[in-house]
């Protein structure tokens, strides 16, 4: 009945609304009939229901009072459409809960049990919205998803019954293009469908990595969109192996490997688009975690303006990625944005008359009228000996993936020096801590004031949905944080994403970038060439006008591009 039903029947004899005599009664009954102690306290309270010793209200009663829950008649509350996709019908039947009602970042629930945390975290984790909870019945909350679901969402979400559908038919026609020869059974089936299932629906929501973890009890599918990881409809825990194994199969992995991390890629087609899926198996405690990086090779046609890049910052970046020689670096954490901004780039300068090679570690965008090398350690084809041989190939322009080692950047920054421009990634905090990494990896000084033109350090934050945008006026506290005056709101133009179906409900679709763009000239060159410590660099860059990530994420908190929260999540104040 609940999470602990010996919990409740003592609750129910403490409170005298059981007498323990009838409670022996029924235990001896069911003892005689086989029922096993493990499931004998529920089966008890199931009978006594039965006979009419006990009601589901009587019980909602107890608990209510117990542990201070409001109870409420679920009958009088419709949920619309968008709360019955937040909780699906599978959701809402497996763990006995239904959705009320939803007010800005707050959904209210009915459950039956109070004991039984789990569903509520689930909620609150994959939604990133407050739950509260109110108490019903049983009896209640399967009238309510009877008569508000729709049988078309039980198809939709119930990948238990379609398997067993399956196997009972024996024959099952889905539409999954060319993995239809894999599917060698009927139970092969519907494990296929489902994995093109996830992946079309990541690939809808604009999903940039999709998440599958074995958990102790749970098998969890999460999708990272915009950045923020959010939970979807799990698969039951008991066809984890097989979704495994299919992805395995896909990304060209030994599926009877399960001791060490594996690497793999899967080229598919959706809706006439060709997209790449990195996939990455690693072994856990309870199975192996699979994630999947989408790769978008039509959504990397991105121009400079739409990664963010104000009119100012643009015009210079423009103007340092043109330069005849010299090494231009993007920096920041791993997923904010380097590789894209990289290939916007490279797309902005790829014309006719200058040949363009890269070395990367994986290809990750196939680009026309660029000659681009994947790197290969099994064969001996390092960053550096990659690097070696396409200067012998005369190039213009040069993008190595990511300089990781001594090597590799003495070879790029002796490129810069022959006469070529290297563009490059680096992982540093800010924009002149790429000078401290290049001389901490082992570059001499002196050749990183020679070669290193500019350094671009960046972030991504959300971007306000431009179908629900709507006014907003910050409070002074949070204007404070941001180190703007109220006189500053005057001036302002200060946004918030009031939730639509199209942001399903966040405030935020799409991503943009927070940039710090350094550039050396020659004051900074002989900072450099006499070995500055990172303070001094980025004293004289704030003398010198650089604008830090924070700063230029205030100037898009104005615009009414983002949020205080988000700017605030994502960089540090000076």
């Amino acid at each position: 009945m609940i999470s602990d039903d010996k919990f409740l029947l003592q609750l129910l004899q403490d409170k005298e609304i059981l007498d323990p005599k009838v409670i022996d009664v029924a235990r001896k009954q069911l003892q005689s009939e086989g029922v096993s102690e493990d499931s004998l306290d529920s089966a008890i309270l199931n009978l006594l229901v039965e006979k009419n010793y006990l009601t589901y209200d009587v019980v909602a009663n107890v608990l209510a009072e117990e542990f201070n829950i409001e109870q409420v008649d679920i009958s009088t509350f419709t949920p619309d459409e968008e709360m019955r996709r937040y909780v699906s019908r599978r959701f809402a039947l497996d763990r006995k809960v239904f959705p009320i009602s939803m007010e800005g970042e707050v959904l209210r629930i009915a459950i039956i049990d109070p004991l039984d945390l789990d569903p509520v975290e689930e909620l609150s984790n994959r939604l990133r919205k407050s739950v509260e909870t109110y108490l019903t019945t049983i009896p209640a909350i399967e009238d309510a998803i009877a008569r508000y679901y729709k049988e078309s969402d039980a198809a939709a979400d119930d990948i238990a019954n379609q398997f067993a559908q399956a196997k009972e038919e024996g024959n099952v026609e889905v539409d999954i293009g060319v993995d239809a020869k894999t599917a060698k059974s009927a139970e092969d089936a519907p494990i296929i469908k489902y994995v093109q299932m996830v992946i079309t629906e990541a690939i809808k929501r604009r999903a940039s990595d999709i998440h599958m973890e074995p958990l102790e009890k749970r098998f969890r599918v999460r999708y990272r969109v915009d950045g923020v990881l959010q939970e979807v409809e799990n698969p039951p825990k008991r066809l984890q192996p097989s979704i495994v194994s299919r992805l395995k199969i896909m990304a060209n992995v030994s599926i009877a490997e399960k001791r060490i991390p594996q690497d793999g890629r899967i080229n598919i087609k959706v809706n006439g688009k060709s997209i790449d899926l990195r996939v990455s198996v690693l072994p856990t405690a309870y199975g192996e975690s699979i994630v999947m990086r989408i790769l978008d090779k039509e959504g990397l046609k991105l121009g400079l303006p739409q990664l963010g890049f104000f009119s100012d910052d643009q015009t210079m970046f423009e103007k340092l990625i043109s330069m005849p020689d010299g090494v231009f670096l993007v920096t920041g954490p791993t997923g904010s944005g380097k590789s894209t901004t990289l290939y916007s780039a490279l797309n902005y300068i790829n014309k006719p008359d200058r040949k363009i090679i890269t070395v990367e570690d994986p290809v990750e965008y196939e680009m026309s009228g660029i000659n681009q090398v994947q790197v290969r350690r099994d064969v001996g084809m390092t960053f550096a000996a990659a690097l070696r041989a396409m200067l012998r190939q005369a190039p213009n322009i040069i993008m190595i993936g990511e300089i990781r080692d001594l090597e590799t950047a003495e070879i790029a920054v002796q490129a810069s020096l022959t006469g070529h421009m290297v563009y490059s990634t680096l992982h540093t905090n800010d924009a002149p801590g790429a000078v401290t990494r290049l001389v901490d990896i082992g570059v001499k000084p002196y050749l990183v004031s020679a070669a290193l033109r500019g350094v671009l350090a960046q972030r991504l934050i959300r971007k306000i949905c431009s179908e629900c945008k709507q006014p907003y006026i910050p409070s002074n506290a949070e204007l404070m944080t941001i180190g703007l005056t109220e006189s500053d709101r005057a001036n302002a133009n200060f946004m918030i994403g009031g939730g639509c179906t199209r942001c399903t409900g966040r405030g935020y679709r799409g991503r943009i970038g927070l940039f710090e763009l350094f550039v050396v000239n020659e004051e900074i060159q002989q900072m450099v060439y006499e070995n500055a410590t990172l303070v001094e660099l980025r004293q004289k860059t704030r003398e010198l006008g650089m604008r830090s990530m924070r700063e230029d994420g205030i100037r898009k908190i104005t615009a009414g591009l983002t949020t205080i929260a988000e700017v605030i999540s994502a960089t540090v104040g000076d």
